[in-house]
Order: C-alpha cells, then structure tokens, then sequence
C-alpha cells in the first residue's frame, strides 16, 4: 500500500484524497488534493505538483488531464500528486498566498512549525523529497509566455546532467538552464538528491489550451522515457536559454511589439515601440545582444520603467 494524505492505494489501484496542512480562519481544517497511482508493478516515484502560485492554472489543467488517462494496472512505479500546492491563493484567483502574503514557491523546503507557506512547503517538500524524480508544473504567471522547463540548480550541481535530461525528456522544446533563487523547489529538490524541474507552461488568465496540451505531452514523455510506461521515447533536440535579459518602458504610453514569442532577434533589431494615444511614436527599444524573444506582457499600456519583454540568451542546442 502507498498512501498521501488520506489517499491510498495499493498495487495497480488510484486513489485520491486531502493532504491535512491547517485550518482555515473559522477553525475548520483544510487540505490539499492528493492522488496516489500505484503501479502493478515495481518501480521508480514520480511526483507531480501543480498551483504553488495560486493564479498559475494550466499545471491544474495538464493534471486534470492526465491523470484520468493513466491506467495502474499498466504502470511500473508510482506516481505521487498535489493537485494545488496554494491552497488559499487559489480559492481567491492570486499569484501569493494572502494568508501571509507570500510567494509559495520561494519557501521551501519549508518550515512544518513556520508561516502559512512554510507549513505548505514543508508538507509538499517531504513527498517530494521522498521520490526519484519531480515535476513542479507552472506557467508565466499571466505574461504571455513560450513553453520551457527550468533547470534551477545551476550549472556547477552535482544533479545538473540528471536535471537537463528531465528537461529534454518532458520536451517542451525550449530551456531555461538557469540558477534559481533560494526556496524554489527546483532549486531545493536536487539539494535532496532528487532531479526537479519546473515546466513553466505558457502564461496566461485563466487556462491555455495549446500549453496545456504541452504539459500533457510533456508528462506522458516522462513517463515513458523513465519507464514508467510502455514505449519509447527519443528526445528531441532542444533550444536552451542561460540567462534572461529583461526590457522595461523608457516611457509611458501604449506597447507595440514588433517580435513575438520564439522569434529570434539580433543586437539592434527593434523589439517594440512605445506611441501616444493617438499613435505617435514616442520610443523605440531595439535588442542589446542576440537571442529568443521569450516572454512578453499581456497588456498594451505601461508606465516609465515598467516590464516590457525578456529576451532569452546566451542561446544553444542541446
């Protein structure tokens, strides 16, 4: 028998349930949903985790997806969800956790006596950290986004190699091989030994059908690849990105992108340009260096400084 939370399952069942972290500002005690898929037969932990930033839904949407099409009696190994990590940001449609106004992806591996957050982290870090190899679905927030999967622990870790391969076997066909800052669950997993990586699936309010699709794929590409699944997977080669370069308004004004996600650019090509009201041009913004267009704001309208783009570089194959 394998259990999470009040889920268990034994070999070649499902089973979902809640995972008890607290109670709610009335005393009643909350948790968050779980699912156990344990395989017929022996094999290696996947876990999945989605919504630790709670407006971040398209993590959600690839799980409620998946998980239906996973059949245990066709599994090797098990696999070990947390279908929304933020449990309060999500009720109220936010990026933070209100109950403490914090970013839940920034507090692990957590605290079990901390902050609202803490305990969350510390509740999610112990599964994850129990298991061969972890997925943590995001996406861009709200920005419009590509789909990517971040390696966070940086070039130098000993689990480095093990991580981009995750990378490369989820498949989204770009990379962000970057590391990340502290209490990031793709930075703190391969501290625990564990190849963690964090697919940022798009961006966008609400759900995005063709990331979601990726996210999908992604999953099932893991699971076959890492045998947890019949059949073969290669891996195709993938764009990589070290480093961002991000571009804020010089003024106010209204945003005309002149690249869009994915597009390749070089130094001087113009990115976007910044009119009036009435379509004058009040700024035009051109690249510093070589790279991927890889992000983008959503709305047209900025005030001076505000986020503009990020441009992906230090770019290769892999």
């Amino acid at each position: 028998m394998t259990s999470l939370g009040s889920a268990t399952a034994a070999p070649g069942e499902l089973d979902t349930g809640r995972l008890v972290v607290g109670e709610t500002r009335d005393g009643s005690e909350f948790g968050l949903p779980v699912a156990v898929i344990n395989g017929a037969e022996d094999g290696d932990t996947l876990y999945l985790q989605a919504a630790s930033d709670g407006d971040e839904l398209n993590g959600v949407g690839v799980l409620q997806r998946v998980v239906p099409r996973i059949d245990p009696a066709e599994l090797r190994g098990t696999i070990l969800i947390v279908g929304i990590v933020n449990y309060h940001a999500f009720q109220v449609a936010e990026h933070r956790n209100p109950i403490d106004d914090t970013k839940m992806n920034r507090t692990y591996p957590g605290d079990a006596e901390g902050t609202s957050s803490e305990r969350i982290a510390a509740a999610t870090f112990d599964v994850a950290s129990s298991a061969d190899l972890v997925l943590d679905l995001h996406q861009g927030s709200t920005s419009r986004m590509i789909d990517e999967v971040r390696v966070r622990c940086g070039t130098r870790h000993r689990l480095h190699d093990q991580c981009l391969e995750l990378a490369k076997a989820f498949g989204c066909g770009y990379v962000l091989d970057q590391k990340g800052p502290d209490g990031q669950l793709a930075r703190e997993g391969p501290d625990a030994g564990v190849p963690t990586v964090d697919p940022e699936l798009g961006g966008c309010v609400g759900w995005d059908e063709q990331s979601i699709q990726a996210g999908v794929d992604g999953v099932f590409n893991v699971l076959r690849y890492y045998d947890f699944l019949e059949g073969s997977v290669q891996p195709a080669q993938q764009t990589r990105a070290n480093s961002f370069e991000q571009y804020g308004a010089p003024c106010g004004g209204l945003v005309s992108m002149a690249v869009d996600l994915g597009d390749h650019v070089s130094q001087g090509d113009t990115l976007f340009t910044i009119t009036d009201v009435f379509g004058q041009t009040k700024e035009t913004v051109t690249a510093n260096e070589d790279g991927i267009c890889w992000r983008t704001r959503r709305l047209p309208q900025v005030a001076t400084g505000e986020y503009v783009c990020s441009i992906g570089t230090e770019v290769d194959t892999y």
